[in-house]
């Protein structure tokens, strides 16, 4: 009953974050979006955090985007960025060694030195584990509680996120009825910001396609300024870079894949879980994993999904042996075609996916042709 009533309060009301002493709400103002870039271009999380910040309705607001580094692809991704989309206006350059690894420390004090000196009345970074890691920093270095993990843009003011993502909080959900979890992933917030600039955001990247026809015309090319980084003064001994290692495969970005093929802990060994990426290579899918099957050691950690680890919308989503907890719902709800495949009638998973199947690995690995 107080669980109920609980969640029927949170459904109702919108939560506001109160106003700082001196400021009184928003002028028209400009939008500073911090972006990631690799070989030259921009990020795809990163152009969702563009198209996030093309929603705000403000017609005389302008959209700044911000690209740190060194050496030539940083060069070659800000003249991308300039072409990419007609509605920014400047494209900002912090050329330093400083920045060549994404380190919370100097991105986020960077990120204060820009608001210093423009004002920007938002913020907006993609809420992958780059923008997590600084967007915080940045937010307690500016004195501005920040938005989290964002699905929609009201106003200017105020901002939708997803109710599965605030109940994280609560340490008996695992424990809760079905009913309530349920209640959980439909249901979201609305975010109503009336503290001081400037709004700091991150958002859902599945919940702000990038069109595909993307504009890449001379004739809408945006500024391209030098960020003056004379006064930059960081500290960098509370953390220091060590090295970065990723998989070393032919199969497609999970982040960013047209078909996923998930596993969970219900495969029971690492030789079940072969099965999923064989069928992944057939269908040249990504392979994703939930929490319990990352945490048995089946696959490493950077192919969890879910709300701790990658936010994913495939076309399709195939989930073989996951029961549909709260947390990865939250990670795949925004799939276009969901098929569960699980020997438990009950599992949860069954409630949101479109199609519900039993054990047909083996079967699919049969008749599914070699990939040409």
């Amino acid at each position: 009953m107080a669980t109920r009533a609980l969640l029927g309060a949170i459904k109702k009301r919108a939560v506001s974050f109160p106003a700082f002493p001196g400021h009184s709400g928003y002028r028209h103002g400009s939008t500073l979006v911090v972006a990631e870039h690799e070989g030259g271009f921009i990020k795809p999380p990163s152009l969702s955090a563009l198209a996030a910040a093309t929603c705000l309705p403000d017609p005389y607001s302008s959209v700044s985007v911000l690209l740190a580094g060194s050496g030539p692809s940083l060069h070659q991704a800000a003249s991308h960025a300039a072409s990419c989309h007609p509605s920014i206006s400047k494209v900002l350059v912090a050329d330093s060694d400083k920045f060549k690894n994404p380190l919370a420390e100097p991105w986020a004090k960077l990120v204060h030195l820009l608001q210093q000196s423009s004002g920007y009345s938002h913020i907006i970074a993609a809420a992958n584990s780059f923008g997590k890691n600084v967007m915080p920093r940045a937010a307690a270095l500016l004195d501005v509680s920040p938005i989290t993990d964002v699905t929609g843009i009201s106003d200017s003011n105020t901002f939708v996120s997803d109710l599965s993502s605030n109940c994280l909080s609560l340490k008996n959900l695992e424990q809760m009825s079905l009913h309530v979890a349920n209640i959980c992933w439909k249901c979201t917030l609305n975010h109503r910001y009336t503290g001081a600039n400037p709004c700091i955001l991150t958002i859902r990247s599945t919940s702000f396609p990038v069109p595909q026809k993307s504009v890449d015309s001379k004739s809408n090319e945006a500024s391209i300024s030098q960020v003056d980084l004379s006064t930059f003064d960081e500290d960098l001994d509370k953390s220091r870079y060590i090295s970065q290692t990723s998989q070393d495969d032919e199969r497609p970005d999970l982040g960013n894949a047209r078909i996923v093929v998930t596993g969970g802990q219900a495969l029971k060994s690492c030789e079940n879980f072969k099965l999923i990426e064989d069928l992944a290579k057939k269908l040249v899918a990504a392979v994703g994993a939930t929490r319990a099957a990352v945490d048995a050691g089946y696959v490493p950690n950077d192919l969890q999904v879910g709300q701790t680890g990658k936010i994913v919308a495939p076309e399709l989503y195939m989930a073989f042996g996951v029961s549909g907890a709260i947390q990865h719902l939250a990670g795949m709800r925004d799939s276009k075609v969901i098929v569960a495949v699980n020997n438990d009638a009950d599992a949860p998973i069954f409630q949101v996916a479109d199609y519900g199947l039993f054990e047909v690995i083996p079967e699919l690995l049969e008749k599914l042709p070699e990939k040409k």
